[in-house]
């Protein structure tokens, strides 16, 4: 193994490393279990797609609205100690949500399973993940707005205006120059770090802060069917590495497979206390550039982010970010994921005729105004009742127009 190949494997570790912190850093899990469960998942993924497919798993975005609205709904009710432990329990049963949907693509094929997700209900599934973030951003941003429209300036400048290695890291800029004026405005308070003790006193060296999950059904009907938008998400990342790299992976060694890597990977990280994981479009982004396609760079990356979650200091440090920060970077991510949605309407020609406008409504505002279906102690609001009225909405408008062309 040569020089050059570790270098290309630190590289991906840079260009995962804001998404997989940012989003436990959302949700109030470890940011040293998820870089762990990230690493673990990555080199799980592989081990299950016979080592062949070069793809990363970091932390989802799709899983930061559901957890947020458990942990809330737990912490109301008094119970914030156990809070994010019935998240992670929630997020180790879409894990297995996964492995199910990677069983039945293997046993009628992918092409089938897309049949019920047209690009009119995963474009709107899309732009609701973004949009449902938007109160606990713009909430985040709030507590200093000027240091939150620097980072914002500072992503949109380094993303819209710079090339080559320098545009891989708009987000990692972002909030490095933001946390850098945090610090010499005397924003930052070293001595609060973990309890007060300081961080010139955090061990350099430790073990993550796993914890067990636990489980209820409130925490299942809220989180379980973001696996659904996941599992849509997984089926695309796979054909976008397929076409980069010019082979076949969905065929071989099969979406079925890879499906069931992912899946497992995020019911291991559910049971160690950490984030859902997902296959990283930010490290397809970088295989486009280097042309750099060897599998093993992955797996490097992911030892790299093993090697981190047992440094104590470094989450030590992130934790001193400003929230304003993180707020300004997190406006900026989640208006990228909705927009993603319309650019999937687009992408895919989706028509703007009565039957689409009437399907993308009815997905949208029951799931932004909140509305829920409580069926005794499982709940099912947000993602999930947006994707079971899409799929139904289809079905039905589907087969009337089938029947009235008869």
């Amino acid at each position: 193994m040569n020089f050059k190949i570790i270098l290309l494997g630190l590289q991906h570790v840079f260009a995962m490393f804001s998404g997989t912190v940012l989003v436990p850093y959302l949700m109030g899990i470890p940011i040293s279990v998820a870089l762990f469960t990230s690493g673990l998942g990555t080199l799980i993924f592989h081990s299950f797609t016979k080592f062949k497919i070069p793809v990363y798993l970091g932390s989802s975005f799709i899983y930061i609205a559901p957890v947020i609205s458990v942990t809330s709904y737990y912490s109301s009710n008094g119970n914030t100690a156990d809070a994010i432990a019935y998240a992670t329990g929630g997020i180790m049963v879409a894990g297995l949500v996964k492995i199910l949907f990677g069983l039945i693509i293997g046993w009628i094929g992918v092409k089938k399973v897309e049949k019920l997700f047209p690009p009119v209900i995963t474009g709107t599934m899309i732009m609701l993940i973004g949009l449902s973030l938007a109160n606990t951003v713009v909430h985040m941003a709030s507590s200093n707005w000027a240091l939150a429209l620097v980072v914002i300036i500072t992503i949109t400048l380094v993303k819209l205006y710079t090339k080559g290695f320098v545009n891989l890291f708009p987000t990692i800029l972002g909030i490095s120059v933001g946390y850098v004026i945090a610090i010499l405005t005397g924003m930052v308070d070293f001595s609060s770090v973990a309890g007060g003790i300081g961080i010139e006193n955090v061990s350099w060296m430790g073990l993550p802060a796993f914890f067990l999950p636990k489980f209820s059904w409130y925490a299942i009907g809220i989180i379980v069917p973001a696996a659904i938008v996941a599992s849509i998400e997984h089926i695309g990342d796979i054909y976008a590495v397929s076409m980069v790299t010019d082979r076949n992976f969905y065929d071989d060694p099969g979406i079925n497979r890879s499906m069931i890597g992912d899946g497992i990977a995020t019911s291991i990280a559910g049971l160690l206390g950490g984030p859902s994981n997902t296959t990283y479009s930010e490290n397809t982004g970088v295989l486009v550039i280097t042309g750099m396609y060897n599998p093993i760079i992955m797996r490097i990356a992911a030892v790299f982010a093993i090697i981190l979650s047992f440094i104590p200091k470094v989450e030590a440090i992130i934790n001193t970010i400003p929230a304003s920060v993180i707020g300004g970077a997190s406006i900026v991510l989640a208006g990228l994921i909705a927009t993603t949605g319309i650019k999937t309407y687009i992408d895919n020609k989706v028509e703007i005729n009565n039957k689409n406008i009437f399907i993308i409504s009815l997905m949208l505002i029951p799931a932004l105004g909140g509305a829920s279906i409580q069926l005794g102690n499982f709940s099912l609001k947000g993602l999930g009742l947006s994707a079971l009225i899409g799929i139904l909405c289809n079905l039905i408008l589907t087969h009337k127009n089938k029947h009235n062309c008869q």
